[in-house]
């Protein structure tokens, strides 16, 4: 399976210095033989494998350098876990090398488990570690989504999908339509009142642990919209629901914002219409990176679930009529689509 791996090689010679040392200093005797395997990969260069062993399992996380960089991920760890959230603990780390050793959270996600009966429950979880999340002071040093941050994730959408995968560029026209839309979800995104950030709080990325739910994947986090992480959380990559349970989940969480003394907008009608155009930010953005994937990376899988954002977009397109332009945009790349097939 992992034949003429380089990383795998160096990184079973670095356990093989940190692991004698962890067990005696966590007084768990010697180190006993044991199975490294898959745990689950992701879009970016990152992996994670599961070290089994007696009875025991770790976590290791292999982030190759240039591409990747596990001080974010380091640091964040740390800041979650003041504030209660059930995130890996690093029990060994080499930042030079891009490895770190963790305690395993369990080998199950929300998606793998979640449906409609069990939905209420795992959700009303979520939410509350993405209240203790956003409760955070914002005072450790971390990026902001900016204008130019959301500028850059939006033109994600014209650089990967329309031109790299459709083969067609905007005419100067829908260029202008394009920049007046980009310039409505930002000033709506900007305008939000701000909080700490996740940026991938989605079914995914959630554990079922104990404390439920682990939380992984936050080495991206930070300073932005209040209404992102949420609007995420309900309108995943991978997973849909029904508009009118979206819709009582949201309330939901922006009733227990409030009561906490969160900076949500103080009328609900002003909460959905920032949730729906940073939503449509969003699946913009992920559209566009799902093409890179494919087109890049050579993962053309993740192109199987760009239907479900354009999906996501037109309810939202279909009630809010300042986005019109969008609207007649993704009508006219659909067009292209049908000439093309």
């Amino acid at each position: 399976m992992y034949e003429n791996d380089e990383r795998l090689q160096l990184l079973d010679n670095w356990l093989n210095q940190v692991l004698p040392k962890l067990f005696s200093e966590q007084g768990w005797g010697a180190v006993p033989d044991a199975t490294l395997t898959s745990a689950s990969s992701d879009a970016s260069f990152r992996r994670y494998f599961r070290w089994q062993g007696a009875g025991r399992t770790l976590i290791v996380m292999d982030a190759p350098p240039p591409q990747e960089d596990c001080r974010p991920f380091v640091k964040m760890a740390a800041l979650l876990a003041t504030a209660g959230l059930n995130v890996p603990k690093i029990l060994a780390e080499d930042l030079q090398q891009g490895f770190l050793l963790l305690n395993d959270l369990g080998s199950k996600t929300y998606l793998d488990v979640i449906d409609a009966g069990n939905a209420d429950a795992l959700f009303a979880d979520a939410i509350d570690a993405l209240l203790a999340l956003q409760k955070l002071p914002m005072d450790t040093p971390l990026p902001s989504y900016d204008e130019a941050l959301l500028l850059r994730e939006l033109q994600l959408f014209p650089e990967w999908y329309v031109q790299r995968h459709m083969d067609f560029t905007f005419s100067a026209e829908q260029q202008a339509k394009w920049q007046r839309v980009c310039g409505l979800l930002i000033s709506s995104a900007l305008d939000q009142p701000k909080v700490l950030v996740h940026r991938d709080f989605m079914p995914r990325n959630l554990m079922i642990s104990e404390p439920n739910p682990g939380v992984l994947d936050f080495q991206d986090a930070v300073y932005g919209p209040v209404t992102y992480d949420v609007t995420c959380l309900f309108k995943d990559a991978f997973l849909s629901w029904p508009e009118p349970q979206v819709h009582a989940w949201l309330e939901g969480y922006w009733q227990q914002a409030l009561a906490a003394g969160l900076p949500v907008q103080p009328d609900f009608n002003q909460f959905m219409r920032a949730s729906d155009l940073m939503g449509v930010q969003r699946h913009l953005k992920v559209i566009g990176i799902f093409a890179r994937i494919c087109h890049r990376d050579g993962k053309p899988k993740y192109l199987a679930d760009v239907p479900r954002f354009f999906a996501y977009i037109a309810a939202v397109l279909a009630r809010r009529p300042e986005l019109a332009e969008l609207a007649e945009l993704i009508e006219e790349l659909q067009g292209v689509e049908g000439e093309q097939a």
